[in-house]
């Protein structure tokens, strides 16, 4: 089956859509994924857009792509311990990475911002098997024979590995340089994503830094690395999610959930 790397596909330039209603949702989904803070303003109040992690309009290999995975839902999620359809995912996703919950304005699933990035994403998962995870899904992980202890990894190593690495995009304070029409989101920062979102665990944002990063050369940087630039990071300043305590009380509280502090798990 040929993936969306190989042949990367823009709804916006798809001639073979016809015109319809689910055609116009389906353009605006996109234009939402791209560019989040300007097309849902409401739900984004800070300046990332989905775009920012899921590289390339969420179609680059090793780069969380999206590809294919409307299929897969609904799915159990173990943060909230309960099933999750896809609109609760992309829910999740306003609510934690753009940080609308400083809002009056709370994203539901029948909210048209969030039917229309499921429409993008179903569009993307044409052709795919329903209940069948993506060969290129979970990719973006250490594996955990080299996941080093949280109290091993050093964040001022991970600064000087950050100003070595990753400053040409993302800059010597993290928010973010301008190149072109496109700028890295902010990496920490009332701009960044909550304290409650997935990148703000440990691991879980090495796995995003070794196989994704640096942009012109993913994959160059060693598991450790990845590792000691991610602690960094997690421990710079970010927005609070409010609703943390509701997290993680059906399955374990993972043990790279540092903004959690010591809660006990259950």
């Amino acid at each position: 089956m040929t993936t969306a790397w190989d042949i990367p596909m823009n709804p916006l330039a798809d001639s073979t859509l016809p015109p319809s209603p689910l055609t116009a949702q389906i353009r605006w989904g996109f234009k939402l994924f791209m560019n989040t803070p300007e097309e849902a303003a409401r739900f984004s109040p800070n300046k990332l857009s989905c775009n920012n992690c899921h590289l390339n309009a969420g179609q680059k290999e090793k780069a969380m792509p999206l590809v294919g995975i409307a299929a897969i839902y609904p799915e159990y999620n173990k943060r909230e311990g309960r099933l999750f359809s896809l609109e609760d995912r992309i829910v999740g996703c306003f609510r934690r990475s753009m940080g609308a919950v400083r809002n009056d304005a709370i994203p539901e699933n029948h909210s048209p911002e969030v039917l229309a990035i499921s429409a993008y994403l179903a569009w993307l998962s044409r052709g795919f098997p329903v209940g069948k995870s993506p060969a290129w899904r979970g990719h973006n992980v250490i594996p955990s024979h080299k996941l080093l202890p949280l109290e091993r990894l050093d964040a001022l190593r991970g600064e000087e590995l950050f100003k070595e690495k990753c400053t040409n995009c993302h800059g010597q304070d993290g928010q973010g340089v301008q190149i072109g029409d496109k700028k890295a989101g902010p990496l920490w920062g009332p701009d960044s994503w909550n304290d409650g979102a997935g990148a703000a665990r440990v691991y879980t944002l090495a796995g995003m830094i070794r196989h994704a990063m640096p942009y012109l050369d993913p994959g160059s940087l060693t598991d450790e690395e990845a590792q000691h630039i991610a602690a960094f990071i997690c421990s710079q300043s970010r927005p609070e999610y409010p609703h943390k305590s509701l997290d993680y009380r059906v399955e374990p509280l993972p043990p790279d959930a540092v903004y959690y502090g010591k809660r006990k798990q259950d």
